[in-house]
């Protein structure tokens, strides 16, 4: 997805090179260090050749990262998103969104995510996206902390045929 506005394109992650600059990016802010997520655990989510992975690129640089869960009992899950902070409240976030429900509306009827119970920033950013709390995992990541489930959907699974 290019925007030309901003100049933003989405696109897969190549290699680990990319895999090991994301994580070195990663492992500095957001949710990741504050409870403790090694650089091993998100490289390893990098490049888990089950999941579909896509940087966001300004330029020549990488300004975030999206993993998705695509198949499974668990289609259509956000299970990593990230703009790196000095990129930060200036549309990435939203446009890696609205990436991800582009790729995964067409398979199913959900697209789902978790954010940490601490972290209320991205919960009003994904509550203004039309996500909603649809659960609490206590005690999910580390001691004492929830990860909170939320959804956006466009109806029940029941009748819903994918698009191919």
């Amino acid at each position: 997805m290019l925007n030309r506005m901003n100049e933003l394109l989405i696109r897969p992650l190549r290699g680990d090179a990319e895999a090991r600059d994301c994580t070195a990016h990663l492992v500095k802010f957001g949710p990741w260090r504050a409870i403790g997520i090694t650089a091993e655990r998100l490289f390893k989510d990098l490049t888990n050749p089950e999941r579909a992975v896509f940087v966001a690129e300004r330029g020549e640089e990488i300004v975030g990262v999206l993993v998705l869960h695509l198949g499974g009992s668990f289609d259509g899950y956000i299970q990593l998103i990230a703009v790196f902070p000095e990129f930060q409240s200036r549309g990435v976030g939203s446009q890696l969104i609205q990436f991800a429900e582009e790729t995964i509306f067409p398979r199913t009827q959900n697209v789902f995510l978790c954010v940490s119970s601490f972290n209320d920033r991205a919960q009003k950013f994904y509550e203004r996206l039309g996500y909603r709390r649809v659960g609490d995992l206590e005690n999910f990541l580390v001691s004492g902390q929830s990860e909170i489930l939320m959804r956006k959907t466009r109806g029940p699974l029941v009748g819903f045929a994918a698009q191919k």
